[in-house]
């Protein structure tokens, strides 16, 4: 596999050109570019620079405003509201966060509900970004259906990644967990079948409800969820924060993030903020040490966020191999 090796800053000056150029205002698509470059440091590829060609795509087919201004209110003291106005949602959270921490730091917690948006990426971005200002960060994010609820067939929700990040307490980031309540990221199987490689069985499963290896049956049928329906209560627990709670569309009626067709998906995401300084009596910071020397210390146990700490160090220090035919796809555009 041919790659190229860029720095972030290239990365992010690459998805900020190809957006505008698409059509997307620099205020739309600053936050979205440097989420780009975030989410390749991160190592998640899938989301990363691959992504770039269908935002644009949906730029111009008018399934995203590129000229959208995201409207801010503050209905509760501790509640942000931010609608996307279809536009994409890195700047709508952006936004919303601006409001949100201060009034998470003077209150001890606070909320950001987000409307009218669309796929916001890597969910753990945006909580880590809770996690540096020194807030415990919680994010939901819905998006179209994807997942059969417990014994159904026909997919009512979508793969709707949680996520938490947890500060260190010295102005970094102790813990980050982001999973989908599906087996795999959709957005692996979409992966797969543009390279026209097999899935693993058990990610996904085809229109007639048997297990499938084909990417193309995977994406026509339903995605399997992550214990059983363990993961379809977590799906259904994050479609009532990101879209009952905040008012966004439902993902059984969303369109989907791929593809031209069906107008602006209108999904919703949904913050907690929380200050650890105002309810732990000062003891935060060395319970998380505690928790997270305690899981090191194990032999073979992996601390969520360790795998993305280390590939962010090693991009900053070395840059990020990006495949060929990624990078031509985008400069051609």
């Amino acid at each position: 596999m041919t790659t190229e090796t860029l720095t972030l800053a290239e990365i992010e000056t690459l998805a900020f050109e190809a957006l505008t150029r698409a059509g997307a205002s620099r205020a739309q698509a600053q936050p979205l570019a440097r989420a780009t470059a975030e989410t390749e440091a991160d190592g998640v590829a899938s989301h990363g620079l691959a992504y770039i060609p269908v935002y644009c795509e949906h730029l111009r087919c008018g399934k995203v405003r590129g000229d959208a201004v995201p409207e801010v209110t503050r209905p509760r003291p501790g509640l942000v509201v931010a609608d996307a106005g279809q536009g994409f949602a890195h700047a709508a959270i952006a936004a919303g966060f601006a409001e949100a921490i201060p009034a998470a730091r003077t209150q001890g917690v606070a909320a950001l509900a987000v409307r009218e948006s669309y796929n916001c990426g890597v969910l753990g971005v945006h909580t880590r970004a809770l996690a540096e200002a020194g807030l415990v960060g919680l994010g939901f994010t819905n998006a179209p259906a994807s997942i059969a609820p417990a014994g159904g067939a026909r997919p009512v929700v979508g793969t709707n990644p949680v996520s938490l990040a947890a500060p260190d307490g010295a102005g970094g980031v102790a813990l980050l967990i982001d999973q989908s309540a599906s087996v795999i990221a959709k957005s692996e199987i979409m992966a797969h079948a543009r390279e026209g490689r097999a899935i693993p069985e058990g990610w996904a499963l085809g229109p007639d409800g048997a297990a499938t290896t084909d990417p193309e049956r995977a994406l026509a049928g339903s995605m399997a969820p992550a214990g059983g329906y363990k993961g379809a209560g977590l799906a259904l627990l994050v479609e009532v924060m990101a879209a009952a709670l905040t008012g966004a569309t439902l993902g059984r009626d969303a369109s989907p993030f791929s593809g031209p067709k069906g107008g602006p998906p209108r999904t919703g995401q949904c913050f907690v903020a929380l200050d650890p300084a105002a309810s732990s009596g000062g003891a935060y910071a060395a319970r998380i040490a505690a928790l997270t020397e305690a899981i090191r210390a194990e032999p073979g146990a992996r601390l969520p966020g360790d795998g993305r700490a280390a590939a962010r160090a090693r991009a900053q220090r070395e840059g990020v191999a990006v495949r060929a035919a990624t990078l031509e796809r985008i400069r051609a555009l």
